[in-house]
Parts: structure tokens; sequence; C-alpha cells
């Protein structure tokens, strides 16, 4: 069995397309009405559940150009977040994620933003800077094979991947991922568990 997200699939040239009519909507200040009517989401309230199947081998560079790949990772719990920097929805929910980073590392579960800018790192790494975040690798996707691989239906797209590298857990959409109710459920949904102890002792 294999991941499926549970809404309509999109190409990654419909994401392209979709993230333009957004960036054109946020010039005329549509973008900025919406975000006034309140906060983003919790991300405990976005995730969707599902019955865990396996994740695809996602690839992606670092800045010095090495390949890496989510099976290197085995062994660790994972929150991805697939996103880029002409995303406006992305780029609202990525200060919660660089806040969270540290939280969910003292539970060994690890967060990998994969960027899917065109321009990769050209594009990413002034990003960081502006933003000052520090406690989120730089991952790079220009050709979208994250996407692809993955079906996302569009940018912001989280899935939560556990040790064994089982997908559990999906939200589309920007989110709150710094709140304690998202924490527990990350921890809950990807943190490595400890080995059973075998209560027999031998002679």
């Amino acid at each position: 069995m294999s991941f499926t997200p549970s809404r309509p699939v999109l190409n990654r040239r419909s994401i392209i397309a979709a993230a333009a009519g957004l960036a054109a909507a946020a010039g005329r200040g549509n973008y900025a009405r919406a975000q006034d009517d309140g906060p983003l989401p919790d991300a405990a309230d976005a995730l969707v559940q599902t019955s865990p199947a396996p994740a695809p081998n996602l690839t992606f560079t670092d800045t010095a150009g090495r390949h890496l790949s989510l099976s290197a990772f085995r062994g660790t719990g994972l929150l991805v977040n697939l996103w880029a920097t002409w995303c406006p929805p992305c780029v609202a929910e990525f200060p919660a994620l660089a806040a969270l980073a540290p939280k969910l590392a003292a539970a060994k579960i690890l967060i990998l933003p994969i960027s899917i800018d065109y321009e990769g790192a050209k594009a990413v790494q002034p990003f960081y800077t502006i933003h000052n975040i520090h406690t989120l690798p730089i991952l790079l996707d220009p050709n979208g094979t994250t996407t692809d691989a993955l079906n996302s239906p569009g940018v912001p797209f989280t899935i939560v991947v556990t040790p064994t590298g089982q997908i559990t857990a999906h939200a589309l959409g920007p989110a709150n991922w710094n709140t304690p109710r998202t924490i527990a459920l990350l921890t809950h949904l990807a943190a490595p568990r400890p080995q059973a102890t075998n209560p027999i002792q031998p002679a």
C-alpha cells in the first residue's frame, strides 16, 4: 500500500500556477486581508491522520549539492514540509516550524523543510537570512520530484513519518506548528519508541 493524499492531485505546473495566483492576490491586498481574519489554525487540527503507509524515498540536496534521501533518516521521526519562498502560505507558517524544530529535536524528531524553488539555494539562502532562520536545514528540490512522489495537491504540504518510514498523517495549507497540542500529537505519531525489555532474565 502506498501513500495517497485525500485531496485531488495537481501536477507541478498547476502548483506553480496556483502560487502565481496567490502572489497576484497578495499584490492586490487580498492575501493580507485574508490573514487578518485570524491566526493560522493549530496544526493539531489541520493534520489528517491516516493508516500507516510506506513513505516514498524522497530525494533532495543540501546547499553543498550533496544528494540526500528520506531513507537516510530511517530510525528518526520526521516532519517533512514541502514549501517555496514564492508561496505566501508557506512563508506564513515557516516561523512556527523554525520555533518548533528545537522542541521536536528533544523528542528525536527532525523537521525537513524541502524547498521546491526553481532557483534552489539562490532563493532559499537569502530567505533564511532575512527571516533569521537558524534552526532548520536548507534542503532543495528544484525539479519538484518530491511533490510528484507524494502526489502533493499543493504547497505547503506536510507529512509525518515514523522512524520505520511510515506516513501516519499529512496536512495541506499553512498551520501553527508551534503549539503544545501539536507537539504532543507529533511526539505520539513520530517519536521513536523505546525498545521493549524482556522481563524474563536468563538463568
